[in-house]
């Protein structure tokens, strides 16, 4: 019988590792998939390489636990992500936040799909 305060997950740093390569994951394919919408045939590796920001700030925000702040969550991840896509794809400000916006929508709709498939399950 599991006590009821027992942490089921395990937790640790294994759990931090692979959640932190889920988001990064998660991040670099929804971002893939918006920069090839919006920019054209891009190359997935600045994907990947720009998808490390918001999965940084991600489990920055899960482990400082400030889950409750989620305005202040989506904004520093949009901003990484805006700053990552200026830098990675070399695009004007201008282009990189209109992007990163569409990377937010792009990640948004997968999210709730995956989590409402999730959650049937």
């Amino acid at each position: 019988m599991i006590p009821a305060q027992a942490d089921v997950t395990g937790g640790g740093l294994l759990a931090i590792v692979v959640t932190f390569l889920v988001a990064w994951l998660f991040y670099a394919v929804t971002l893939h998939l918006a920069a090839t919408f919006f920019i054209g045939d891009v190359p997935s590796q600045r994907a990947a390489t720009a998808a490390l920001a918001p999965a940084v700030v991600s489990m920055l925000f899960q482990l400082g636990s400030l889950n409750d702040a989620i305005a202040l969550f989506a904004l520093f991840t949009l901003a990484s992500v805006v700053a990552a896509i200026h830098v990675v794809y070399r695009v004007r400000w201008v282009t990189a936040g209109l992007l990163g916006l569409l990377h937010f929508a792009f990640a948004l709709a997968l999210g709730l799909a995956l989590y409402n498939i999730i959650t049937f399950l």
